[in-house]
């Protein structure tokens, strides 16, 4: 009798441990996310799971343009779409590309969009090889995702990993309290000299695609770093807060500050000249894009914000302390010599319609890490331009 009750026992025990492992086996986990729509993937976990399909959520942060490479600008079609978990992520290997379906391209295709760029994306499809890289491929539904948790440091309102260290002191604050902090956190920086900044600028703004190239500001044109000087097809040094504004030329400080040092056509150079900033004008023959008149430069589309952000940082490092010139944003234009410029509901605007991508958050960590040891605030936390105008 003890005998049967036991092997009775035995035969239950093994039949719930079966139930168990059965359960676990065929029940998928939540803890780090499904693949389904309402529990997508991240890209992480989109790498790792290549082979079966589901839904992935990151952000987009590019083109796919070979295996190893992206374009972050000045898009050629509107077939795919490159994906990360961080809006500026910049190793290849930690991105999905995605092939955009003809449905979708007027919608999700870059070209088309290039506002889309540090958005938070949902995308359903195969995971699967795209470009011989990790991909999503056979898509049937992209959607705009909420970012949440994903940790964008160039999204409204969202974290820097710089928040706990850099900037702990302005966390929080709103005005001219938010603008007095940071200018005490970035008012301290290596002041280069204005022959220094030639190279500086070859590494700051190297052509992601192309080591020996830098990418031109307005134009956008790829052009040897060591094609610069004077000559008509040059690159020189472009003050995008002209320096005239405040007329202190090319000294160290405001004159060879890199955050708005950048390489520009030297002919499109010679038409910006000292002009504030607005909208209209005439096309900049050479700088497709590009638009002025006698009082005001237009930048093109895929500038326009990092212009506005440059002019910002300025505002707040050149406070009038130290000797230095006290530099101001208006809503004016042909300001002329004094130390302002215009406009800012212009700027304010170009700030929101053009978000930071993978080239300005690159362009910050470069200067910050290898020059000025300084960053601009506005490209980590662009929502801080309302915040403080």
């Amino acid at each position: 009798m003890n005998t049967a009750r036991r092997t009775y026992g035995t035969v239950v025990f093994m039949l719930v441990v079966s139930l168990i492992m059965m359960y676990f086996t065929i029940t998928p986990s939540f803890a780090d996310g499904s693949g389904t729509s309402s529990s997508p993937y991240s890209v992480t976990q989109g790498i790792a799971n290549q082979g079966s399909s589901g839904a992935v959520e990151g952000f987009i942060v590019g083109k796919p343009e070979s295996t190893s490479s992206i374009a972050t600008f000045h898009f050629s079609d509107d077939y795919a779409i490159a994906i990360a978990d961080q809006a500026n992520e910049t190793n290849v290997n930690e991105m999905l590309f995605v092939q955009v379906p003809s449905s979708l391209r007027s919608a999700f295709g870059l070209k088309s969009n290039p506002d889309l760029i540090g958005e938070s994306v949902v995308v359903n499809g195969s995971l699967t090889d795209y470009f011989a890289h990790a991909g999503v491929k056979s898509v049937s539904a992209i959607e705009l995702g909420d970012g949440a948790g994903s940790g964008n440091p160039g999204g409204s309102g969202e974290a820097s990993p710089y928040d706990d260290t850099y900037y702990r002191s302005a966390v929080g604050k709103t005005g001219s309290a938010l603008k007095t902090e940071l200018h005490m956190i970035i008012d301290d920086h290596t002041e280069l000299s204005y022959s220094e900044v030639w190279d500086a600028l070859r590494v700051t703004d190297e052509d992601p695609l192309n080591p020996n190239n830098v990418i031109l500001l307005y134009s956008g044109r790829s052009q040897s770093k060591y094609e610069n000087g004077g000559g008509v097809d040059d690159w020189n040094r472009e003050h995008v807060w002209a320096k005239s504004h405040g007329d202190f030329g090319t000294s160290m400080g405001p004159g060879t500050d890199v955050h708005h040092l950048r390489p520009t056509d030297v002919t499109v150079n010679s038409s910006r000249g000292n002009l504030d900033f607005d909208n209209g004008g005439s096309p900049q023959s050479e700088a497709p894009g590009n638009y002025y008149d006698s009082d005001s430069w237009e930048p093109r589309d895929s500038v326009k914000g990092d212009v506005a952000r440059m002019i910002f940082y300025m505002a707040v490092r050149y406070e009038g302390d130290s000797g230095e010139v006290d530099l101001e944003v208006n809503d004016l234009v042909n300001n002329g010599s004094a130390p302002y410029i215009g406009k800012i509901s212009v700027l304010k605007e170009w700030n929101e319609m053009d978000p930071v991508d993978s080239f300005e958050e690159n362009r910050n960590n470069v200067i910050y890490d290898q020059y000025q040891h300084n960053r601009n605030p506005f490209i980590d936390h662009p929502e801080w331009v309302e915040a403080i105008w």
